[in-house]
């Protein structure tokens, strides 16, 4: 069964970083879209992402073909959360096992439309935004050393933005031999607009312009996800900025888990 959405993809390598670590990907007939923002070396970055995306990508749509073969409805937290902790392994094990990938890792944000349910995992601070009724909510809560002195109250939001260890993540795919990532579910109308993004967009961008830029482009997702990659590179461009935006399209049905039309 095929999801009903609208999906607009745009990634830029920014004015700085002569290489792109950040990595997109998407399946519109699962609903299922991933977004990795690569950490490390020079070149390990990017193979951890691509890594992370491609495998992912593959590995949920194994999941809920099984599931649908079998008739057992698939527990879409456990798959999501089973698979980033199988990818954080593999990732790590590549890091240690050669010297050219040594310190690699990648932030994941994955959002699924599913059985008119979203849901939403990631480690890191790359993120997820939904847009509803002109109005911008942030649904994931970064990993960062900046984030944690935010919840402690030691800084505000603006003090946090400017710590030299800013960019600092606490989470991510292969830093560790063991992560434990966040996976929420949420509900979903038609229309929404769901937004995964890197941070290279929102060091650059605030909240407001994020939102004041996505509802100058409605209903036009490519031309937001263009507008707010340029908007990113117009405020100095210091890193890789890469958006994915889906629609649930009204009128339609999510992807399900047993086949069902």
């Amino acid at each position: 069964m095929a999801a009903t959405i609208e999906f607009a993809l745009c990634s830029h390598a920014g004015l700085v970083r002569p290489l792109n670590e950040d990595a997109i990907g998407l399946d519109p007939e699962l609903g299922l879209a991933v977004l990795a923002d690569g950490l490390g070396g020079y070149n390990a970055g990017e193979v951890a992402s691509t890594m992370a995306v491609s495998s992912l990508l593959t590995q949920l749509t194994d999941d809920l073909a099984a599931a649908r073969a079998t008739g057992v409805e698939l527990d879409v937290a456990r798959a999501l959360s089973q698979r980033l902790v199988e990818m954080n392994a593999t990732i790590f094990r590549a890091a240690t096992s050669s010297s050219a990938y040594e310190g690699m890792a990648t932030t994941i944000v994955v959002v699924w439309l599913i059985e008119g349910r979203l849901w939403v995992a990631h480690t890191g601070d790359s993120r997820a935004y939904r847009f509803r009724d002109g109005v911008l909510e942030q649904l994931t809560r970064d990993h960062s050393f900046s984030q944690e002195l935010l919840d402690a109250g030691m800084v505000t939001e603006e003090e946090a933005r400017l710590l030299p260890a800013k960019n600092l993540v606490t989470r991510a795919l292969g830093a560790a031999a063991d992560v434990e990532p966040e996976v929420h579910e949420y509900p979903v109308q038609p229309n929404d607009w769901l937004m995964l993004c890197s941070d290279g967009l929102t060091e650059m961008v605030s909240h407001a312009e994020i939102g004041a830029a996505l509802f100058a482009a409605l209903p036009d997702s490519q031309r937001a996800a263009q507008r707010l990659v340029d908007l990113a590179n117009a405020a100095g461009g210091r890193d890789n900025t890469s958006i994915v935006i889906v629609r649930a399209l009204p009128g339609g049905v999510l992807a399900g888990t047993n086949g069902a039309s």
